[in-house]
Parts: C-alpha cells; structure tokens; sequence
C-alpha cells in the first residue's frame, strides 16, 4: 500500500512525498497534465498521508490501514456518489440544494460547471477547523470548468489560505486557469506514463494476448485510466470503419486515375456514425490514424506509430495522401468533431470529408 502502489509519474509522486518529508506542504497544490495517468489519484494519495495515524512527522507515506486513512476512504467515496446522485437531478436549482463538504472533499462539475454554490459551500468549511480529521483536503477535479464567477470567489480562497486545509487543483492545461490562480498553487507536472508500464498493466488486468500488447498500450496513449477501462475488440470494431473508409477512397496506387467506390465511402461513413454515444472514441481512433499516416510522411518514424498491426497500408495509404491529402483529413475531421456538439447529422460531416479528401486527390471523376 501507499504511494508505492501508484503507476508512472515518479517524478509528481517523489515531488509529493518531499513537500510531506519536508513538513511544508503549501496550502494550494496545482497537479496538471493529461488525461488518465492519476492526477486525481494523487491528490487522494496525499489526503490520506495527511491524515494518515501512522506517519512519521517528518514521514513521506501513509499506510492505508488505519482509521483515518479508512475515513478519508469513506469520504471520498461519499462525495462521488453525492456528485452521481445530483447530475441526475433535472431541476437545476435541486442539484445544488443540501451541500454537505466533508474533511476530504471531491469538488466536481455537476453540470457543464463547478458552480458558485459549490465554492461558496468550500468557503464556508475551508476556514473551519476540520471535524474528524487532522487536515481537510479539498480537491477540485477539471479546475478548467469552475465558472467564471466562482473562480473570484475561488482566488480570495488562495490568497488567504486556511491553516488547517490543503487545496488541490486537477487540470489537464494549467493555462486555462487565471494567472492569477496559478500564481497562488505550487505546480506538480505529470506526463503520459511508460508504455512499458501500460502494458504491464494490460497484460495484468484486462488479459490483452501478448501479439497485440503493443498496439494496445499505445492506443491507450499514456493514461493508466484508459488502459484500465481498455477493450481490443471494441477498438478493433471501431477502428474498421476507419480502414474501409481510407481503402475506399485510397488503395489504388498514387495518381491513380479510378474512381473511388463511393458507394463503399458512404456505407463506413454510416457505420462510423452509428454510435452516437461513442462518437469521441470513434473520433480518436480516426485521428490515431492521421497521427500515424503524418509520422510515416515526416520520416518514416514506425517506431512512435499507434497502429503498429497496420504498417504496410499505412506506408501505401501515406504514399497516395500526401500532406495536402493529410491536411485535408485533418480539416474533415476536425469539423466533424466540432459538429458532433451541434444537432447536425454527424455522418454529414463525415460524408463531406469523403467528398473533400477525393476531390483534393482528383479523383471526383469517373
């Protein structure tokens, strides 16, 4: 147990555990980075050893065991059903009715937001002395959507820090926060984690046959959450609209004069599109394949490629794009990503990218 069980990002944790060695742990604490590699997981990790029974005064770990470690358990296990339980509320004014912050308190958005009823409701307990535990941890999850007029309400908080609580801020891009709210946290930096510990991982818990660890731990892109939560033959399904849509319109040589199958075109653009819910996976999975067609037209680098089991269409696919071809991908892509946001048929968008990217290849004639 403790901070040794943690995955990656040594550098965030051993900065963790010198502020706790050091006994100067500052009132505001900025952990950034992407998405899925423990920022979140880090901030529990500290409120725990804040608290933990067991800790040494100059100590550096918690134990997990003990009361207060179990308590700060409980509590945050408390705040994520609160927060579960109030998104599914409809009226908007109910959502925020009742807030009741503990010692260890998870602060997220219950709608698009962190909303001024939430950080008042840290303000009024952030200045009271904690009531089970010897220091109150308050972690803002996604800081980014605190709500403009919270984030005033937010800023006076750090400034005049409490005696008696830490504040931890979670945010992939620490420059969407105000300068002025960095300017008051002591940044923590983490990075995508190691491929090598993604597939340890993958092998471990989610059993990915050795012949596709690779491409699993890089379609995972770093992020332990992701790799947790990882499915092969769901990415696989997702993935083959991909490669029917490029076949369709590629795969006949550079400069080749045939036209491509629209009919073919038209039926994976469907297929991608018909998981509505789904459709970011299914988006990022296409930019996966952008991403590797650019590295292959930059220098050949297989090394970094995502696809690994799809080398040899990807060096022919990358041969007939080009840059203008990937560049017009790119834009297709991009717009449908921006549309699936709107109430706008998300195959439109995708149609329109077949249409782009065979015009840009002068292949619109038969």
């Amino acid at each position: 147990m403790g901070f040794a069980s943690f995955l990656g990002n040594s550098g965030a944790v051993n900065a963790v555990r010198d502020l706790l060695a050091s006994g100067r742990v500052p009132g505001a604490l900025l952990f950034s980075g992407p998405d899925g590699v423990g920022k979140k997981t880090l901030a529990f990790m500290l409120a725990k050893a804040l608290n933990c029974e067991r800790r040494e005064p100059a100590g550096n770990d918690f134990c997990g065991e003990c009361a207060a470690c179990r308590k700060v358990e409980g509590m945050f296990a408390a705040a994520r059903d609160d927060l579960t339980w109030r998104r599914e509320i409809k009226d908007a004014q109910r959502r925020v009715e009742g807030l009741v912050y503990f010692d260890v308190q998870l602060v997220e958005p219950i709608t698009r937001y962190i909303l001024m009823e939430q950080v008042r409701e840290v303000r009024n307990v952030a200045y009271a002395r904690p009531f089970e535990l010897p220091r109150r941890v308050l972690i803002f999850d996604q800081a980014q959507a605190i709500h403009w007029q919270a984030a005033d309400l937010l800023l006076k908080m750090l400034e005049e820090p409490p005696d008696t609580t830490t504040f931890v801020l979670v945010c992939p891009n620490p420059h969407e926060l105000r300068p002025t709210i960095r300017s008051r946290c002591l940044r923590v930096q983490f990075v995508q984690v190691e491929e090598s510990v993604v597939s340890d991982l993958l092998e471990r818990e989610r059993q990915v046959p050795k012949a596709k660890r690779l491409l699993a731990a890089r379609a995972t892109a770093g992020s332990v959450s992701r790799a947790r939560a990882f499915n092969l033959a769901d990415f696989e399904r997702r993935r083959q609209p991909w490669l029917d849509f490029l076949g369709s319109a590629l795969g006949r040589g550079p400069r080749s004069e045939v036209a491509p199958d629209w009919k073919a075109l038209f039926e994976s653009t469907r297929a991608l599109t018909e998981d509505r819910k789904g459709l970011d996976e299914t988006l990022r999975i296409g930019y996966t394949l952008l991403r590797d067609l650019l590295l292959i037209l930059e220098g050949g680098r297989e090394s970094e490629l995502v696809n690994v089991d799809l080398v040899d269409r990807l060096n022919s696919w990358a041969s007939e794009l080009g840059l203008a071809g990937v560049e017009t991908m790119k834009a297709g892509l991009d717009q449908a990503y921006r549309l699936q946001t709107r109430n706008v048929s998300q195959q439109l968008g995708l149609d329109a990218l077949a249409v782009d990217l065979v015009a840009a290849l002068g292949r619109e004639e038969v």
